[in-house]
């Protein structure tokens, strides 16, 4: 696989660049909208906890059954054109979404919804782990801070508008129609999304390496009949150093995701928001996240990545920690002013992290692995969130899992300083 390096010509990664800034722009007014609020949507049709994570944790299960095979089958495959068709597919869930109401009554609405986030979640694999590879095999290693950085300012950008525009929309139309043009405006974002994705391009073209797992996608089933386990698991992988690595990032994915399907619940049953009132907080999250992205490339230079990630981790656990303590809207507001800045230094590090520690010969197996402890980690937590629910309550259990994110990131902490991660060229070949 040939990568786009310093001395590709500066005009192709300024166009690839730009692709990549508008493709995380669209996708912003997708999370904005159809992202943000499907969660409260289900809520708002009567789901509990448990329901809300389903709409998490089945498409973490697919992730987990298949992210491995998936890795493996990409090995010798054009990471690019992979991401390029999987962001197209991945897509068509959003328009399903806006007619579900014309279709189904609410009750058999809330049924189908996880079938249709499974759904995509299987074209979502491959994607989730190409695009990944695809990332770092296009952006050279002096450009990701800024990259990263950019694109995650453009997310916030697009995500605040969204949400405040979204959140207002919907108190201006009568249900269930307003939900269907929110879903609407986030399916229109979901294919400006790949049409962008689509555009990036490689300066040279790609060479199939030879390869007995060799072949097009209609021969992945047969493909995963010929594969050994051992070949499939990649043991080799959880035995080294980035093993440890992804210990660090389950704890951590574990304690992210067990607050998240507390968090709708408690927002509308606990503390009775208006959906204009969480896409005001959902915009000041973004808001500030973009602060936060901004500030990313400049912090590394001064401090490093190693504490950016370990003292941003540990302080992401501020979020459920203080909105436990909520009474009205404003602590909410407030919460997600800090959240955001947080989390704009906490997820941008954490890639970072992730990015020195994955060798350039062999980037889709170990991506494939962290998509693996990433949706291990994903369903985990979504389970023991509605558990939380149900031994202490939606508050309580808020609380419980902010101290769940302070004790995780201090053991990435813990774990990265034992054992940095790994940059491409100390990586040896995959076996």
């Amino acid at each position: 696989m040939t990568r786009l390096g310093s001395s590709a010509p500066p005009a192709i990664q300024r166009a690839n660049f730009n692709a990549l800034y508008w493709d995380i722009f669209w996708f912003g007014i997708l999370a904005g909208t159809a992202i943000n609020f499907l969660p409260i949507y289900a809520v708002r049709l009567g789901a509990d906890p448990f329901r809300v994570g389903l709409l998490t944790s089945g498409p973490a299960l697919v992730n987990l059954v298949l992210s491995l095979p998936a890795g493996q089958w990409l090995r010798h495959r054009d990471v690019l054109r992979t991401t390029q068709v999987t962001a197209i597919i991945n897509r068509v869930g959003y328009p399903i979404m806006v007619i579900l109401p014309w279709l189904l009554p609410p009750a058999a609405v809330l049924e189908v919804l996880p079938a249709v986030v499974m759904g995509m979640a299987l074209p979502g694999v491959i994607l989730a782990i190409s695009f990944n590879a695809m990332f770092a095999d296009i952006v050279p290693p002096e450009w990701r801070a800024q990259v990263v950085g950019r694109r995650n300012a453009l997310l916030a950008i697009a995500s605040t508008m969204a949400s405040l525009a979204g959140g207002r929309l919907l108190g201006m139309i009568p249900e269930p129609l307003n939900y269907q043009v929110l879903f609407s405006i986030g399916a229109l974002g979901a294919a400006m999304s790949a049409w962008y994705v689509w555009k990036v391009r490689r300066p040279q073209p790609f060479v199939v390496q030879t390869s007995v797992h060799e072949g097009t996608p209609r021969h992945l089933s047969r493909w995963l009949n010929r594969a050994t386990i051992r070949e499939a698991l990649r043991l080799d992988l959880v035995r080294g150093r980035f093993g440890l690595m992804m210990l660090g990032y389950l704890v951590f994915y574990i304690a992210q995701f067990t607050a998240i399907p507390l968090q709708p619940v408690f927002w509308v049953q606990t503390l009775h928001l208006t959906d204009f009132e969480i896409g005001i907080a959902n915009a000041l999250f973004y808001l500030t996240l973009m602060v936060g992205s901004l500030g990313l490339a400049p912090l590394t230079a001064r401090a490093g990545t190693y504490w950016l990630m370990t003292l941003g981790t540990i302080l992401y656990g501020l979020y459920p920690l203080i909105s436990a303590q909520a009474q009205d809207a404003w602590v909410i507001y407030f919460v997600s002013l800090l959240g955001g800045v947080i989390w704009g230094i906490a997820g941008g590090s954490l890639t970072a992290w992730l990015m020195e520690g994955v060798p350039a010969n062999d980037r889709p197996a170990h991506m494939a692995l962290h998509n693996v402890v990433l949706n291990l980690g994903t369903l985990t937590g979504t389970v023991l969130g509605p558990v939380l629910d149900d031994l202490f309550g939606t508050r309580d259990g808020l609380w419980i899992a902010g101290w769940m994110r302070v004790a995780a990131g201090v053991l990435v902490g813990v774990l990265a300083r034992s054992r940095p991660a790994r940059r491409s060229e100390d990586a040896r070949p995959p076996t």
